[in-house]
């Protein structure tokens, strides 16, 4: 995880434990969190099926917001596909459209895989984001439990702070106790 991640939870107000990415769904749901957070990390999220299943075994019992691999490994937990970009995404300059307001964000990025927007039809997902560039999916949100993820960093502030509101969604979404 990205330092910087868990700095502006904290600084919002978020009390943030730090697990190894291979502790057990158990595990985590014993320390009672009031939601889960999904960071970011290297690789092929198709690479950790074991992660995935864990993953898989948190939806629907606690709030859940991922970004970069954490929105890839919530895709696949929840049936849909990833695959690998022809040319990765990398930069602090790559622009994101919110559909759901139509704004879009200078993001910063650093991925290699992306999830596939086809893979989604079907399954209780709707794409709330993407890449202006090249259409790719770039967020997500579950049309009935608390689950949202996003495919960049709104941490890393490309923009001063422009994507930080989606921390305030989780926040929100704990405060609400959704």
């Amino acid at each position: 995880v990205k330092q910087n991640i868990i700095k502006s939870m904290h600084d919002l107000g978020f009390k943030v434990t730090v697990v190894p990415a291979h502790t057990t769904a158990e595990e985590v749901l014993a320390m009672n969190p009031d939601g889960v957070f999904l960071s970011n990390g290297p690789g092929d999220p198709a690479d950790v099926p074991e992660i995935v299943a864990e993953v898989k075994k948190l939806i629907g019992k606690k709030p859940i917001f991922g970004i970069c691999l954490g929105h890839q490994l919530l895709a696949l937990a929840m049936g849909a596909k990833t695959y690998k970009l022809k040319f990765g995404h990398r930069g602090t300059n790559q622009p994101v459209k919110d559909l759901r307001t139509g704004n879009v964000y200078i993001s910063s990025q650093n991925h290699g895989f992306a999830v596939d927007e086809e893979s989604l039809k079907g399954l209780p997902l709707e794409v709330t984001h993407i890449n202006v560039n090249d259409g790719t999916v770039e967020g997500m949100r579950h049309k009935e439990l608390p689950i949202f993820s996003v495919q960049y960093h709104p941490e890393a502030a490309p923009g001063p702070d422009d994507n930080m509101y989606l921390f305030d969604e989780f926040w929100n979404m704990l405060k609400k106790g959704e």
